[in-house]
């Protein structure tokens, strides 16, 4: 089964940009949040799976924090059936340790376990070790539904 790109930029606006999606179930359709809120962007040192929390293999190097992205059109932008970060999403410098980051993950809390959102693999593995910051670049981070 596959949703259509309509379905698909409906939803992640819904849920990126907390915009309305008009015309589906009732006369109002899908409403946004009354309080958009944020979502919370972390790091993880596996591939993520369906069953994980926000703590699963999450970054642990010193300094290391999730970081919060605004549900709205100043943080997410939908289109063709893709949500983009809209600023970059920087994470704090490393000032110990060292790891290799996976994977991206995004849920509700800001720490601890959380629940879990969407995972995605990173294009490529991230060696994090001290002076480094690891960051998303503007559009960098990529979001689907299919």
């Amino acid at each position: 089964m596959s949703a259509t790109n309509v379905f698909e930029n409906g939803l992640l606006s819904l849920i990126f940009e907390n915009a309305n999606y008009a015309n589906v179930g009732d006369g109002t359709g899908l409403r946004g949040s009354s309080t958009a809120g944020v979502f919370y962007v972390g790091l993880s040192t596996a591939a993520g799976a369906d069953t994980d929390t926000q703590a699963t293999n999450e970054a642990a190097y010193t300094s290391y924090a999730r970081v919060s992205v605004a549900r709205s059109t100043a943080g997410w932008s939908v289109a063709s059936g893709v949500a983009d970060n809209d600023a970059a999403i920087t994470f704090p410098a490393a000032t110990g340790g060292s790891e290799t980051e996976q994977s991206f993950k995004i849920g509700s809390d800001s720490s601890g376990v959380g629940n879990l959102f969407l995972w995605g693999a990173l294009t490529a593995n991230l060696a994090v070790s001290n002076g480094i910051t690891p960051a998303f670049a503007i559009g960098a981070l990529d979001i689907t539904l299919d």
